[in-house]
């Protein structure tokens, strides 16, 4: 059976210090098919080599932006990366077709608790509805966006607690990286994480 190809684009400035982070990142399975590909590392003077970038999304079949949320959106270099990486005429246009059809998401952490990210809550909006300029940029570049896998409480969570989700998100990187994706029916939930429980993954 062919199994999907999976691309994370890791952007966290200051890897080296997060606690939740550096967690989940160790969980990630060691596969021949699931690549950490992480930003900041490989260009800390935030100089991006687009046709290097744009040649590994081109192998890969499911993209992933991995980070923190930075006051409702990303770490820098990320966007930057969006920026320059999804060119018009490659990534989008009449003729930019190279993304077309390939799945991507976000798998972020968040240092505030879930109820705070409501119409009720401390911050208003719900996580979807905060990421929706990456929805309508994978929208715009013909790619399948699903809802996001989300961690929420990172600045309260214990490591035992930690590492049960980074045990969770390593599950959801074998589960994809060997079914084919259910993509109209995920798209029904509001993350991921309970798409995931829905199907006890």
């Amino acid at each position: 059976m062919l199994k999907n190809k999976i691309l994370i684009l890791f952007a966290h400035p200051l890897f080296e210090k997060s606690f939740a982070n550096r967690i989940i990142a160790g969980h990630i399975p060691d596969s021949e098919n699931i690549t950490f590909h992480d930003l900041y590392e490989l260009y800390p003077e935030l100089d991006i080599d687009v046709k290097y970038e744009q040649e590994l999304l081109k192998q890969h079949d499911i993209i992933i932006w991995q980070h923190p949320m930075y006051w409702y959106s990303c770490p820098p270099l990320l966007k930057q990366w969006i920026d320059m990486v999804l060119e018009y005429g490659w990534a989008y246009g009449k003729h930019g077709l190279a993304l077309q059809d390939k799945i991507i998401f976000q798998a972020i952490t968040t240092g505030a608790n879930a109820e705070n990210y409501s119409e009720e809550g401390l911050h208003l909006f719900t996580i979807p509805e905060l990421l929706r300029p990456f929805s309508q940029t994978a929208k715009v570049c013909r790619m399948e966006y699903l809802p996001p896998f989300v961690i929420h409480g990172t600045h309260k969570m214990d490591e035992h607690t930690c590492h049960k989700k980074a045990a969770s998100y390593a599950r959801l990187l074998t589960y994809l990286e060997n079914n084919e994706v259910d993509i109209l029916k995920i798209q029904e939930f509001l993350y991921m994480n309970d798409w995931m429980q829905s199907k006890n993954i």
